[in-house]
């Protein structure tokens, strides 16, 4: 997205070089090591140091450690993260004349309610500018399911966007390369050197662009669990609290979600088959729990953006939210009557026992569909559309030994034995009686 709208370019920025102050690398990394608090005006020159090359990455692979292992206090993050806004453009939607509202997940096993949430929302004349990224690891990638439909194209020109957003209310799109530049770089280095784990760090990559992305309100949907990055409650409720209150001090009306990740979300992990599950919520069906939690998400951007009273359920019974996704896949070249791609192979895992499902690991799951080939181990590596995970119990159900439980897809059928490996603890079947816990939604922070 080359020809963005900025509000200040990345080379004449006014927060950047405000004075002919200059550091040391070495003195800077010493005083957080030393548990100091760091500037704005250090934070302000290591962040466009380490971006032009000044500062060597070794270097600041040791900053990263010393931020990861004695932390930063809020001003330093509000600050690192205007660090790194600053080092790219900022995308500006005042011209649209309608409020506009994002929803940012850190990312999940099924997680697929962008799909359906972002033409939901914008039956109710919010815009939705849904930049979103490609899956690594075993976490799915929204721009890889989309990809999988016939024709549909991730890339648009900032005035394609706007006029998408004009003309239809929402779309999904690749990020530009313009956005926070800083954050691309430094999430490879924390990629490699143990630091990618630091709440700071971590708030400030995802806030640094979605802030820039220049929406007026933004939903965070935390995950919690096995099949989160962050798999306990309290790591996950710092992280939400600190992202709202970098949004919050960004000027962007901001609240957060902690939802359930033990278990995948719907029936689905993969690419084709969870756009295909996308438009059955779409359609007025679906998974209680996607139906659930993409509603919910609508509501609170809804409200976020000022807009109050509005039904998001009826609209998807309705069929306007259809009607939406219909037009934002066909103006992006994709066919939304095509017929999506269907793995070659399929293998059957079946209940081993009577009883209850109360459990159905999320992280085991998601690495099934990543090694069937529904994900990348590397940002180069090409994914197969039709591979995935189709579940047919979800915890709560009675199941008999010998049904089946799910059905494992790939075009590549040497995969299916390490697939099967990462599902080999992932059942848990109870005596009949047993009620697991199935709380989606476990807190809301704002």
């Amino acid at each position: 997205m080359s020809d963005m709208t900025p509000t200040g370019s990345a080379g004449h920025n006014p927060t950047r070089h405000s004075s002919s102050a200059s550091f040391d690398a070495v003195d800077i990394i010493r005083t957080k090591r030393d548990h100091g608090t760091l500037s704005p005006e250090q934070i302000s020159w290591t962040i466009d140091a380490y971006t032009r090359g000044v500062i060597a990455e070794e270097q600041m692979a040791a900053l990263n450690m010393a931020i990861l292992l004695n932390g930063m206090n809020r001003e330093e993050i509000s600050n690192w993260t205007s660090a790194m806004i600053a080092s790219g453009e900022r995308m500006d939607f005042s011209a649209l004349g309608m409020a506009t509202s994002d929803k940012h997940s850190t990312g999940g096993v099924g997680d697929k309610i962008t799909l359906p949430l972002a033409p939901l929302v914008a039956v109710f004349g919010v815009a939705v500018p849904q930049l979103s990224g490609r899956g690594l690891g075993h976490t799915g990638g929204t721009l890889d399911k989309l990809e999988s439909i016939p024709g549909w194209r991730a890339e648009l020109s900032s005035t394609e966007m706007m006029r998408q957003l004009a003309d239809v209310g929402a779309v999904i799109c690749a990020a530009g390369a313009s956005l926070a530049p800083a954050d691309k770089k430094l999430y490879a280095l924390r990629d490699v050197t143990g630091t990618v784990e630091s709440i700071p760090l971590i708030a400030s990559s995802i806030m640094s662009k979605k802030i820039a992305e220049g929406t007026g309100s933004l939903v965070l949907d935390v995950k919690v669990g096995s099949g989160a990055f962050m798999k306990d409650e309290a790591s996950a409720r710092e992280l939400a609290r600190t992202m709202v209150a970098l949004g919050q001090d960004a000027g962007v009306n901001t609240v957060a979600l902690l939802t359930n990740m033990e278990t995948p979300l719907g029936l689905t992990a993969g690419n084709a088959i969870e756009v295909q599950e996308s438009v059955e919520v779409l359609a007025g069906g679906g998974p209680d729990d996607v139906v659930e939690l993409t509603i919910r998400l609508a509501e609170e951007m809804l409200a976020a953006a000022g807009v109050h009273g509005a039904d998001p359920a009826a609209a998807l019974r309705d069929g306007r939210a259809m009607d939406v996704w219909r037009r934002m896949i066909a103006a992006q070249g994709g066919d939304p009557d095509a017929r999506l791609p269907e793995a070659k192979e399929s293998e059957v895992i079946y209940a081993p026992a009577d009883g209850v499902l109360v459990g159905l690991d999320a992280l085991a799951v998601g690495i099934a569909a990543w090694r069937l080939g529904a994900g990348r181990a590397r940002k180069e590596d090409l994914v197969q559309a039709g591979a995935g995970v189709r579940m047919h119990a979800k915890p709560g159900a009675l199941v008999r030994a010998g049904e089946p439980l799910m059905t494992l897809l790939t075009d590549t059928p040497e995969r299916f034995a390490r697939a099967k490996e990462a599902l080999a603890a992932a059942v848990v079947i109870a005596p009949e009686g047993s009620r697991p816990s199935q709380r989606l939604i476990l807190d809301r922070i704002a």
